[in-house]
């Protein structure tokens, strides 16, 4: 790649960043481009700030709800995705839901699966490679739509395991 090249990539990236672009696809012959940005997750709020902001509201004579009061961090919260397991892409390629177009899914929510089942249908490179589930359980909810590009590591379903 040539230094101007280099040059013009850094300017697409820093125009696509400053009109916060999420994906960008280029494909212009031989070159086959994909940029993916995150956006930067907020900073978690402390409780320390939390609990300042509740006080200093008692302070200015603010009437503030039961509802608002804060837990302490040892009190127990009852979190509902303890105990569920994700089944991430085992490589980089189109989500198929389905072995054929107009046929029915593999899996959807609410399903029963066992382990190594097969629940969906990852493309790569024109091969066909069934995704078996990894865990038995119910199926909570499939993270991707059918046709859509995913990549490795890319969780695909959420099992409540059995």
């Amino acid at each position: 790649m040539k230094q101007q090249d280099i040059d013009d990539l850094r300017q697409l990236v820093d125009f696509l960043k400053s009109q916060q672009v999420a994906e960008f696809d280029l494909d212009r012959g031989d070159l086959k481009l994909r940029l993916k940005f995150h956006e930067p997750h907020p900073a978690p709020t402390q409780l320390s700030d939390v609990t300042r902001m509740l006080g200093a509201a008692q302070a200015a004579g603010v009437q503030v709800p039961q509802a608002a009061a804060v837990q302490t961090p040892g009190a127990a919260v009852a979190d509902p995705e303890a105990g569920l397991h994700t089944v991430k892409s085992p490589m980089v390629g189109t989500f198929f839901s389905s072995p054929s177009p107009g046929s029915a899914a593999f899996v959807g929510a609410g399903d029963r699966v066992k382990k190594g089942q097969v629940i969906c249908i990852v493309e790569a490179m024109k091969l066909m490679n069934e995704i078996e589930s990894d865990q038995g359980g119910e199926i909570v909810r499939c993270l991707v739509t059918n046709g859509q590009a995913v990549e490795y590591g890319q969780p695909l379903f959420v099992i409540r395991p059995e």
